[in-house]
């Protein structure tokens, strides 16, 4: 089989995408002079933009590849949550895990961009754990859209309290007795909450930081005992390390492989992290064995990073670029 035909059969693949969801603000415009109220530019606003951040990019990707995307998360029940709620439908991803609470705040990040350069950031946000209404809501969500044909999920963590380690336990324990794989793309706060799921990705800083480890990359031991630190704690069956310009490494059992990154002229590194662990799912859930799963999401993350601004993976680039350096 080649990748092509791996590829399409994402095409019948439904993924849930459980976590942070948040929406990406854009004020550009150019700036000609001082305001004299303060030393702060002025900028003329020519053009605003709202895109999907957090997991709902997580989400993307997964749509870019062919698949079916539905996202679980509690937002506010406000302008910007109904704003959340109309991009997802516009990008086609289903927002029937979408919850929207009148005690919550929904996550905003506007840049401000003059003359092309990034002015400020504004962060209107929420980053208290969800109460336990919401919590019990969403589980029971979950637990509801898990009784259709679900083929992974996916737990994508930005630490803005919608994961919390009960609702992280409790899916966990619904999708293990469906048999239904389970990924993460953790942060520090509940880095070891997710017992017992299918594949772990923390980045290289996120491992020694959750083990408490201090080493750099070329101390392999002391990286290795880092792993089975994370592997006697989590039970996990696959870890999956990404190295940034050292590549990736994952490992099952006694099985383990380091894939080098592939040279690249990198220009931004922002969402990378959302196209491995969804690329790295979906190989994941058509059953790939797992050097071939590290090989192709390690290319994808690097392709994303050749282009400005977060980007989904264009799924036939990855299909040429996997075809002439992987599948022979």
């Amino acid at each position: 089989m080649n990748f092509k035909e791996i590829v399409d059969s994402f095409n019948s693949k439904r993924v849930l995408v459980i976590g942070d969801v948040m929406i990406d603000a854009y004020l550009r415009g150019n700036v000609n002079r001082v305001s004299p109220e303060a030393p702060v530019p002025i900028v003329s606003l020519e053009k605003e933009e709202e895109r999907l951040g957090g997991a709902a990019n997580v989400a993307i990707n997964l749509v870019a590849m062919g698949a079916s995307a539905i996202v679980c998360s509690v937002i506010g029940n406000d302008k910007s949550g109904k704003k959340m709620v109309e991009l997802l439908e516009l990008n086609n991803i289903s927002a029937a895990g979408v919850i929207l609470s009148n005690n919550r705040e929904t996550t905003v990040k506007t840049r401000v961009i003059g003359n092309n350069q990034h002015l400020i950031r504004i962060d209107s946000e929420q980053t208290n754990d969800l109460d336990e209404t919401e919590q019990t809501a969403l589980i029971e969500k979950v637990k509801e859209l898990l009784e259709g044909n679900v083929d992974a999920v996916i737990f994508e963590d930005y630490n803005k309290g919608v994961l919390t380690e009960n609702v992280i336990r409790k899916i966990i324990s619904i999708a293990q007795r469906k048999n239904i794989p389970t990924t993460v793309d953790p942060k520090n706060k509940n880095f070891f909450a997710y017992e017992g799921v299918t594949l772990f990705k923390p980045n290289l800083k996120e491992l020694k930081e959750g083990v408490g480890l201090k080493f750099s990359f070329t101390e392999i031991d002391l990286f290795e005992k880092a792993v089975s630190i994370l592997e006697e704690k989590l039970k996990n069956s696959i870890s999956f390390i990404t190295l940034s310009e050292h590549g990736v490494f994952i490992k099952e059992d006694l099985e383990k492989y380091y894939i080098p990154a592939h040279i690249r002229n990198i220009a931004d590194v922002s969402g990378a992290g959302d196209t491995v662990i969804s690329v790295a799912t979906l190989c994941l859930a058509v059953g790939l064995p797992i050097h071939l799963i590290a090989e192709i999401a390690n290319l994808a993350g690097g392709l994303v990073c050749e282009k400005s601004g977060v980007v989904s993976i264009d799924k036939e680039q990855l299909i040429e670029e996997v075809e002439k350096m992987i599948i022979k």
